[in-house]
């Protein structure tokens, strides 16, 4: 899977060492709680270690699943993906891709989440991906802040995804 790399960041693939960042950081609720619609958080080495390994088989020519860390220290701060999202039974339409993300509470605040996104999506669109979505739970205003700051338009709140109720967000990268 590639490296990819912004100004201050660097997304790489998860590699099995960052399991322990992985625990801390999916042990948490405030980090999980939007992230499906039953969240539930990370309790063992053992579950981080094997959640790694699913990452990592993201391997495609577009899509991945990236440890996000800072270029200077190497510093682990998150995750972001970009692959494609599951639609909802009933739903007759391919899957679109999906970008997310989530943050060490550690990392809030500084602009990580915006920047990590943008460098993943033009790279995306360089690759060909035409078009994103970003799918958010409707509570997290933080997430849906990063969309507004990436150029998505919002399109309201759909059962299309997850088989629950989410605010997506639209973007064309051609």
């Amino acid at each position: 899977m590639r490296i990819i790399r912004s100004l201050r960041l660097t997304m790489r693939p998860w590699e099995p060492d960052d399991a322990a960042f992985l625990l801390d950081l999916e042990s948490r609720w405030q980090t999980v709680r939007y992230l499906t619609p039953d969240p539930t958080t990370m309790a063992t080495l053992g579950e981080a270690a094997a959640s790694i390994v699913r990452r990592r088989a993201v391997d495609h020519p577009v899509h991945g699943i990236w440890a996000i860390t800072l270029t200077e220290t190497g510093q682990l701060l998150g995750n972001l993906l970009l692959k494609p999202i599951a639609v909802s039974s009933g739903i007759a339409r391919p899957a679109p891709v999906e970008v997310g993300w989530h943050l060490h509470p550690d990392a809030y605040g500084h602009g990580y989440a915006t920047e990590a996104a943008d460098a993943v999506l033009r790279d995306a669109g360089e690759r060909g991906l035409q078009f994103v979505v970003a799918v958010t739970d409707p509570r997290n205003v933080a997430s849906q802040r990063v969309c507004r700051r990436l150029g998505f338009t919002e399109c309201g709140v759909t059962h299309g995804f997850y088989d629950a109720d989410y605010l997506v967000f639209e973007k064309s990268l051609g």
